[in-house]
């Protein structure tokens, strides 16, 4: 809470002084108008909560929200009182959480359904096998290494894309490997992997429920997604320390 009211008041205090030194509309500002630290960090939090609010399609009342501010500057004639104000933020954030789920659960249901019909018809594709958690996979190159075991870290390149061919992940464009724990990765790739050689090349097309299930993951990763990702298996450190995965660009 407390770095959401520093972030709010960071953008508020900004838009003050906007409003007071006369400056140009907002919507009259463009990339040239980064000119100072300041300025591009007045931005940078504008834009990402700017985001976070539509994404949870959040409405804000301005006029209200900058009354608030100035009376917590002038440190009187408060509206409400702190518990008051506490009681609201709780209800608020439980409606706010409790309206996710619910999208969330209607999104995924929408996606899964679409994702079912996908997953139908790449099976029927020549190459394509399915294990009995529904994971489906084509070998691309087949190497000649060891196999992973899921307490293991790999060292992999990977593209993963949506169904439609959007591309939302790419080691191969960071320009580097990426490292991981194979058992701290969604349930397709611990499964997938496993079934790599050093020096393989695998498609897998892994459905929601072996991925990120009802969860939003970053800007394009929706609920219900079924995701697919070309693998090569680089390497393998046997029991390795445990290395984080990579998660999804936002």
């Amino acid at each position: 809470m407390n770095k959401y009211v520093v972030l709010m008041m960071l953008i508020a205090l900004t838009m003050i002084s906007c409003q007071k030194g006369g400056e140009a509309d907002s919507k009259t500002l463009s990339k040239d108008d980064l000119k100072s630290q300041m300025d591009k960090v007045s931005y940078g939090i504008g834009l990402d909560m700017g985001k976070n609010f539509k994404r949870s399609e959040m409405e804000v009342n301005v006029r209200l929200f900058m009354k608030g501010l100035e009376d917590g500057l002038a440190g009187k004639d408060y509206l409400m009182s702190d518990e008051e104000f506490r009681q609201v933020m709780q209800d608020f954030q439980m409606s706010i959480m409790k309206k996710m789920q619910e999208g969330n659960t209607k999104k995924a249901a929408e996606n899964r359904e679409k994702g079912k019909k996908f997953l139908e018809e790449n099976a029927k594709r020549p190459g394509v096998k399915v294990t009995e958690s529904g994971l489906q996979y084509e070998v691309l190159k087949e190497g000649k290494g060891a196999q992973p075991k899921a307490e293991d870290t790999v060292t992999v390149h990977y593209v993963g894309t949506l169904t439609d061919g959007t591309e939302f992940d790419s080691s191969i464009a960071r320009g580097e490997p990426a490292k991981f724990q194979l058992n701290r990765v969604i349930p397709g790739w611990t499964e997938g992997l496993q079934l790599m050689k050093v020096g393989s090349k695998y498609r897998f097309v892994i459905p929601d429920n072996l991925a990120y299930g009802d969860r939003q993951m970053g800007d394009k990763i929706v609920p219900g997604s079924v995701l697919i990702f070309e693998v090569e298996l680089l390497g393998i450190e046997k029991g390795g320390a445990a290395v984080p995965p990579p998660q999804p660009k936002k």
